[in-house]
């Protein structure tokens, strides 16, 4: 608890960083879940926490064998230090935009899949930022589809490059290219050696199917809905590594799926007739003014699709 005749005084850049500690403490619950996101100690975590409860003159969290919890005054704090820390962002982020040399952060999130898929140009993309304003730092990372919607309307991140099966009303889209996704087997499954005449639709429903874990699209649903889906895979790695034991079957892009096939891995399922296209996008957070590394970036992307951006 707290002296009535405390005043804290001066707040200075290390009670900041201090804070910036005790925020990431609260995301991950606890001290050792925020190791890995501030790549410090536990003991080092302890100490900043400590000696921002003796700064504060307050008791912020309770840690021990019961887990870690905040007190009513950590909850309190907590809440501030976002507000506080959302305005200094804010304020940084205002003044990198009236710089004529843009600095500051851009966050991209990619969906699986997308980042070597030449079709992207990712890698000329990051290029030619880099070019443009070396002075930003860039920070990117591979999530889920839902996950990067999510992170773009919470302003998580700033620009997302994935499929969509649906389009956001908070969200701008700049189609890239389609994925043809084409139903695949493993070389154990029973339906690989299976002459092409066998293989009906009555013979490929029995078989287990894996689904995406998200609301398909029309198309989608379509070849999904009539299946056996008793499994579940978003990200293409892990769905490739079902269909290859053999025990289940599933869609995947044509393009990704090609080398596999190539040498003999999986094998097309019907392949006039179970497919759908899924379109891969440029998206971010509708706004009436991008900021400007966002603006810089998605100019690049239209640079490089130019025939989609004049569409």
């Amino acid at each position: 608890m707290s002296s009535n005749n405390y005043a804290l005084g001066q707040v200075s850049d290390f009670e900041i960083k201090q804070l910036r500690i005790f925020k990431a403490v609260v995301d991950n619950g606890g001290f050792s879940a925020a190791e890995t996101e501030l790549n410090i100690s536990r003991s080092t975590i302890s100490i900043h926490i400590s000696n921002l409860e003796s700064r504060l003159n307050l008791t912020l969290c309770r840690r021990g064998r019961g887990g870690f919890s905040l007190t009513d005054e950590g909850r309190v704090i907590y809440e501030m230090t976002n507000k506080l820390l959302s305005s200094l962002d804010e304020f940084r982020d205002t003044v990198n935009e009236m710089s004529q040399n843009p600095a500051g952060n851009l966050r991209i999130v990619v969906s699986d899949g997308m980042s070597l898929d030449p079709r992207a140009k990712f890698p000329e993309m990051i290029s030619q930022f880099f070019t443009q304003a070396p002075d930003i730092s860039l920070r990117s990372e591979v999530c889920s589809m839902a996950e990067i919607e999510r992170m773009l309307l919470n302003d998580e991140a700033d620009v997302g490059l994935a499929p969509y099966h649906r389009q956001l009303d908070g969200l701008e889209y700049l189609p890239l290219y389609s994925d043809v996704c084409r139903l695949y087997c493993g070389p154990t499954s029973p339906l690989f050696d299976l002459d092409e005449a066998e293989i009906t639709d009555e013979v490929i429903n029995q078989f287990t199917a894996i689904q995406p874990g998200l609301k398909p699209h029309e198309e989608a649903n379509e070849q999904l809905s009539c299946m056996s889906l008793k499994g579940t895979a978003y990200f293409y790695e892990t769905r490739l590594a079902m269909i290859l034991s053999g025990k289940y079957i599933a869609f995947l892009p044509e393009d990704y799926a090609r080398p596999y096939v190539d040498n003999a891995q999986l094998r097309m399922i019907a392949g006039e007739n179970r497919f759908y296209t899924l379109g891969i996008a440029s998206i971010v957070k509708k706004r009436a003014q991008q900021p400007k590394a966002v603006e810089m970036f998605s100019n690049i992307v239209s640079s490089l699709h130019p025939s989609v951006a004049g569409d």
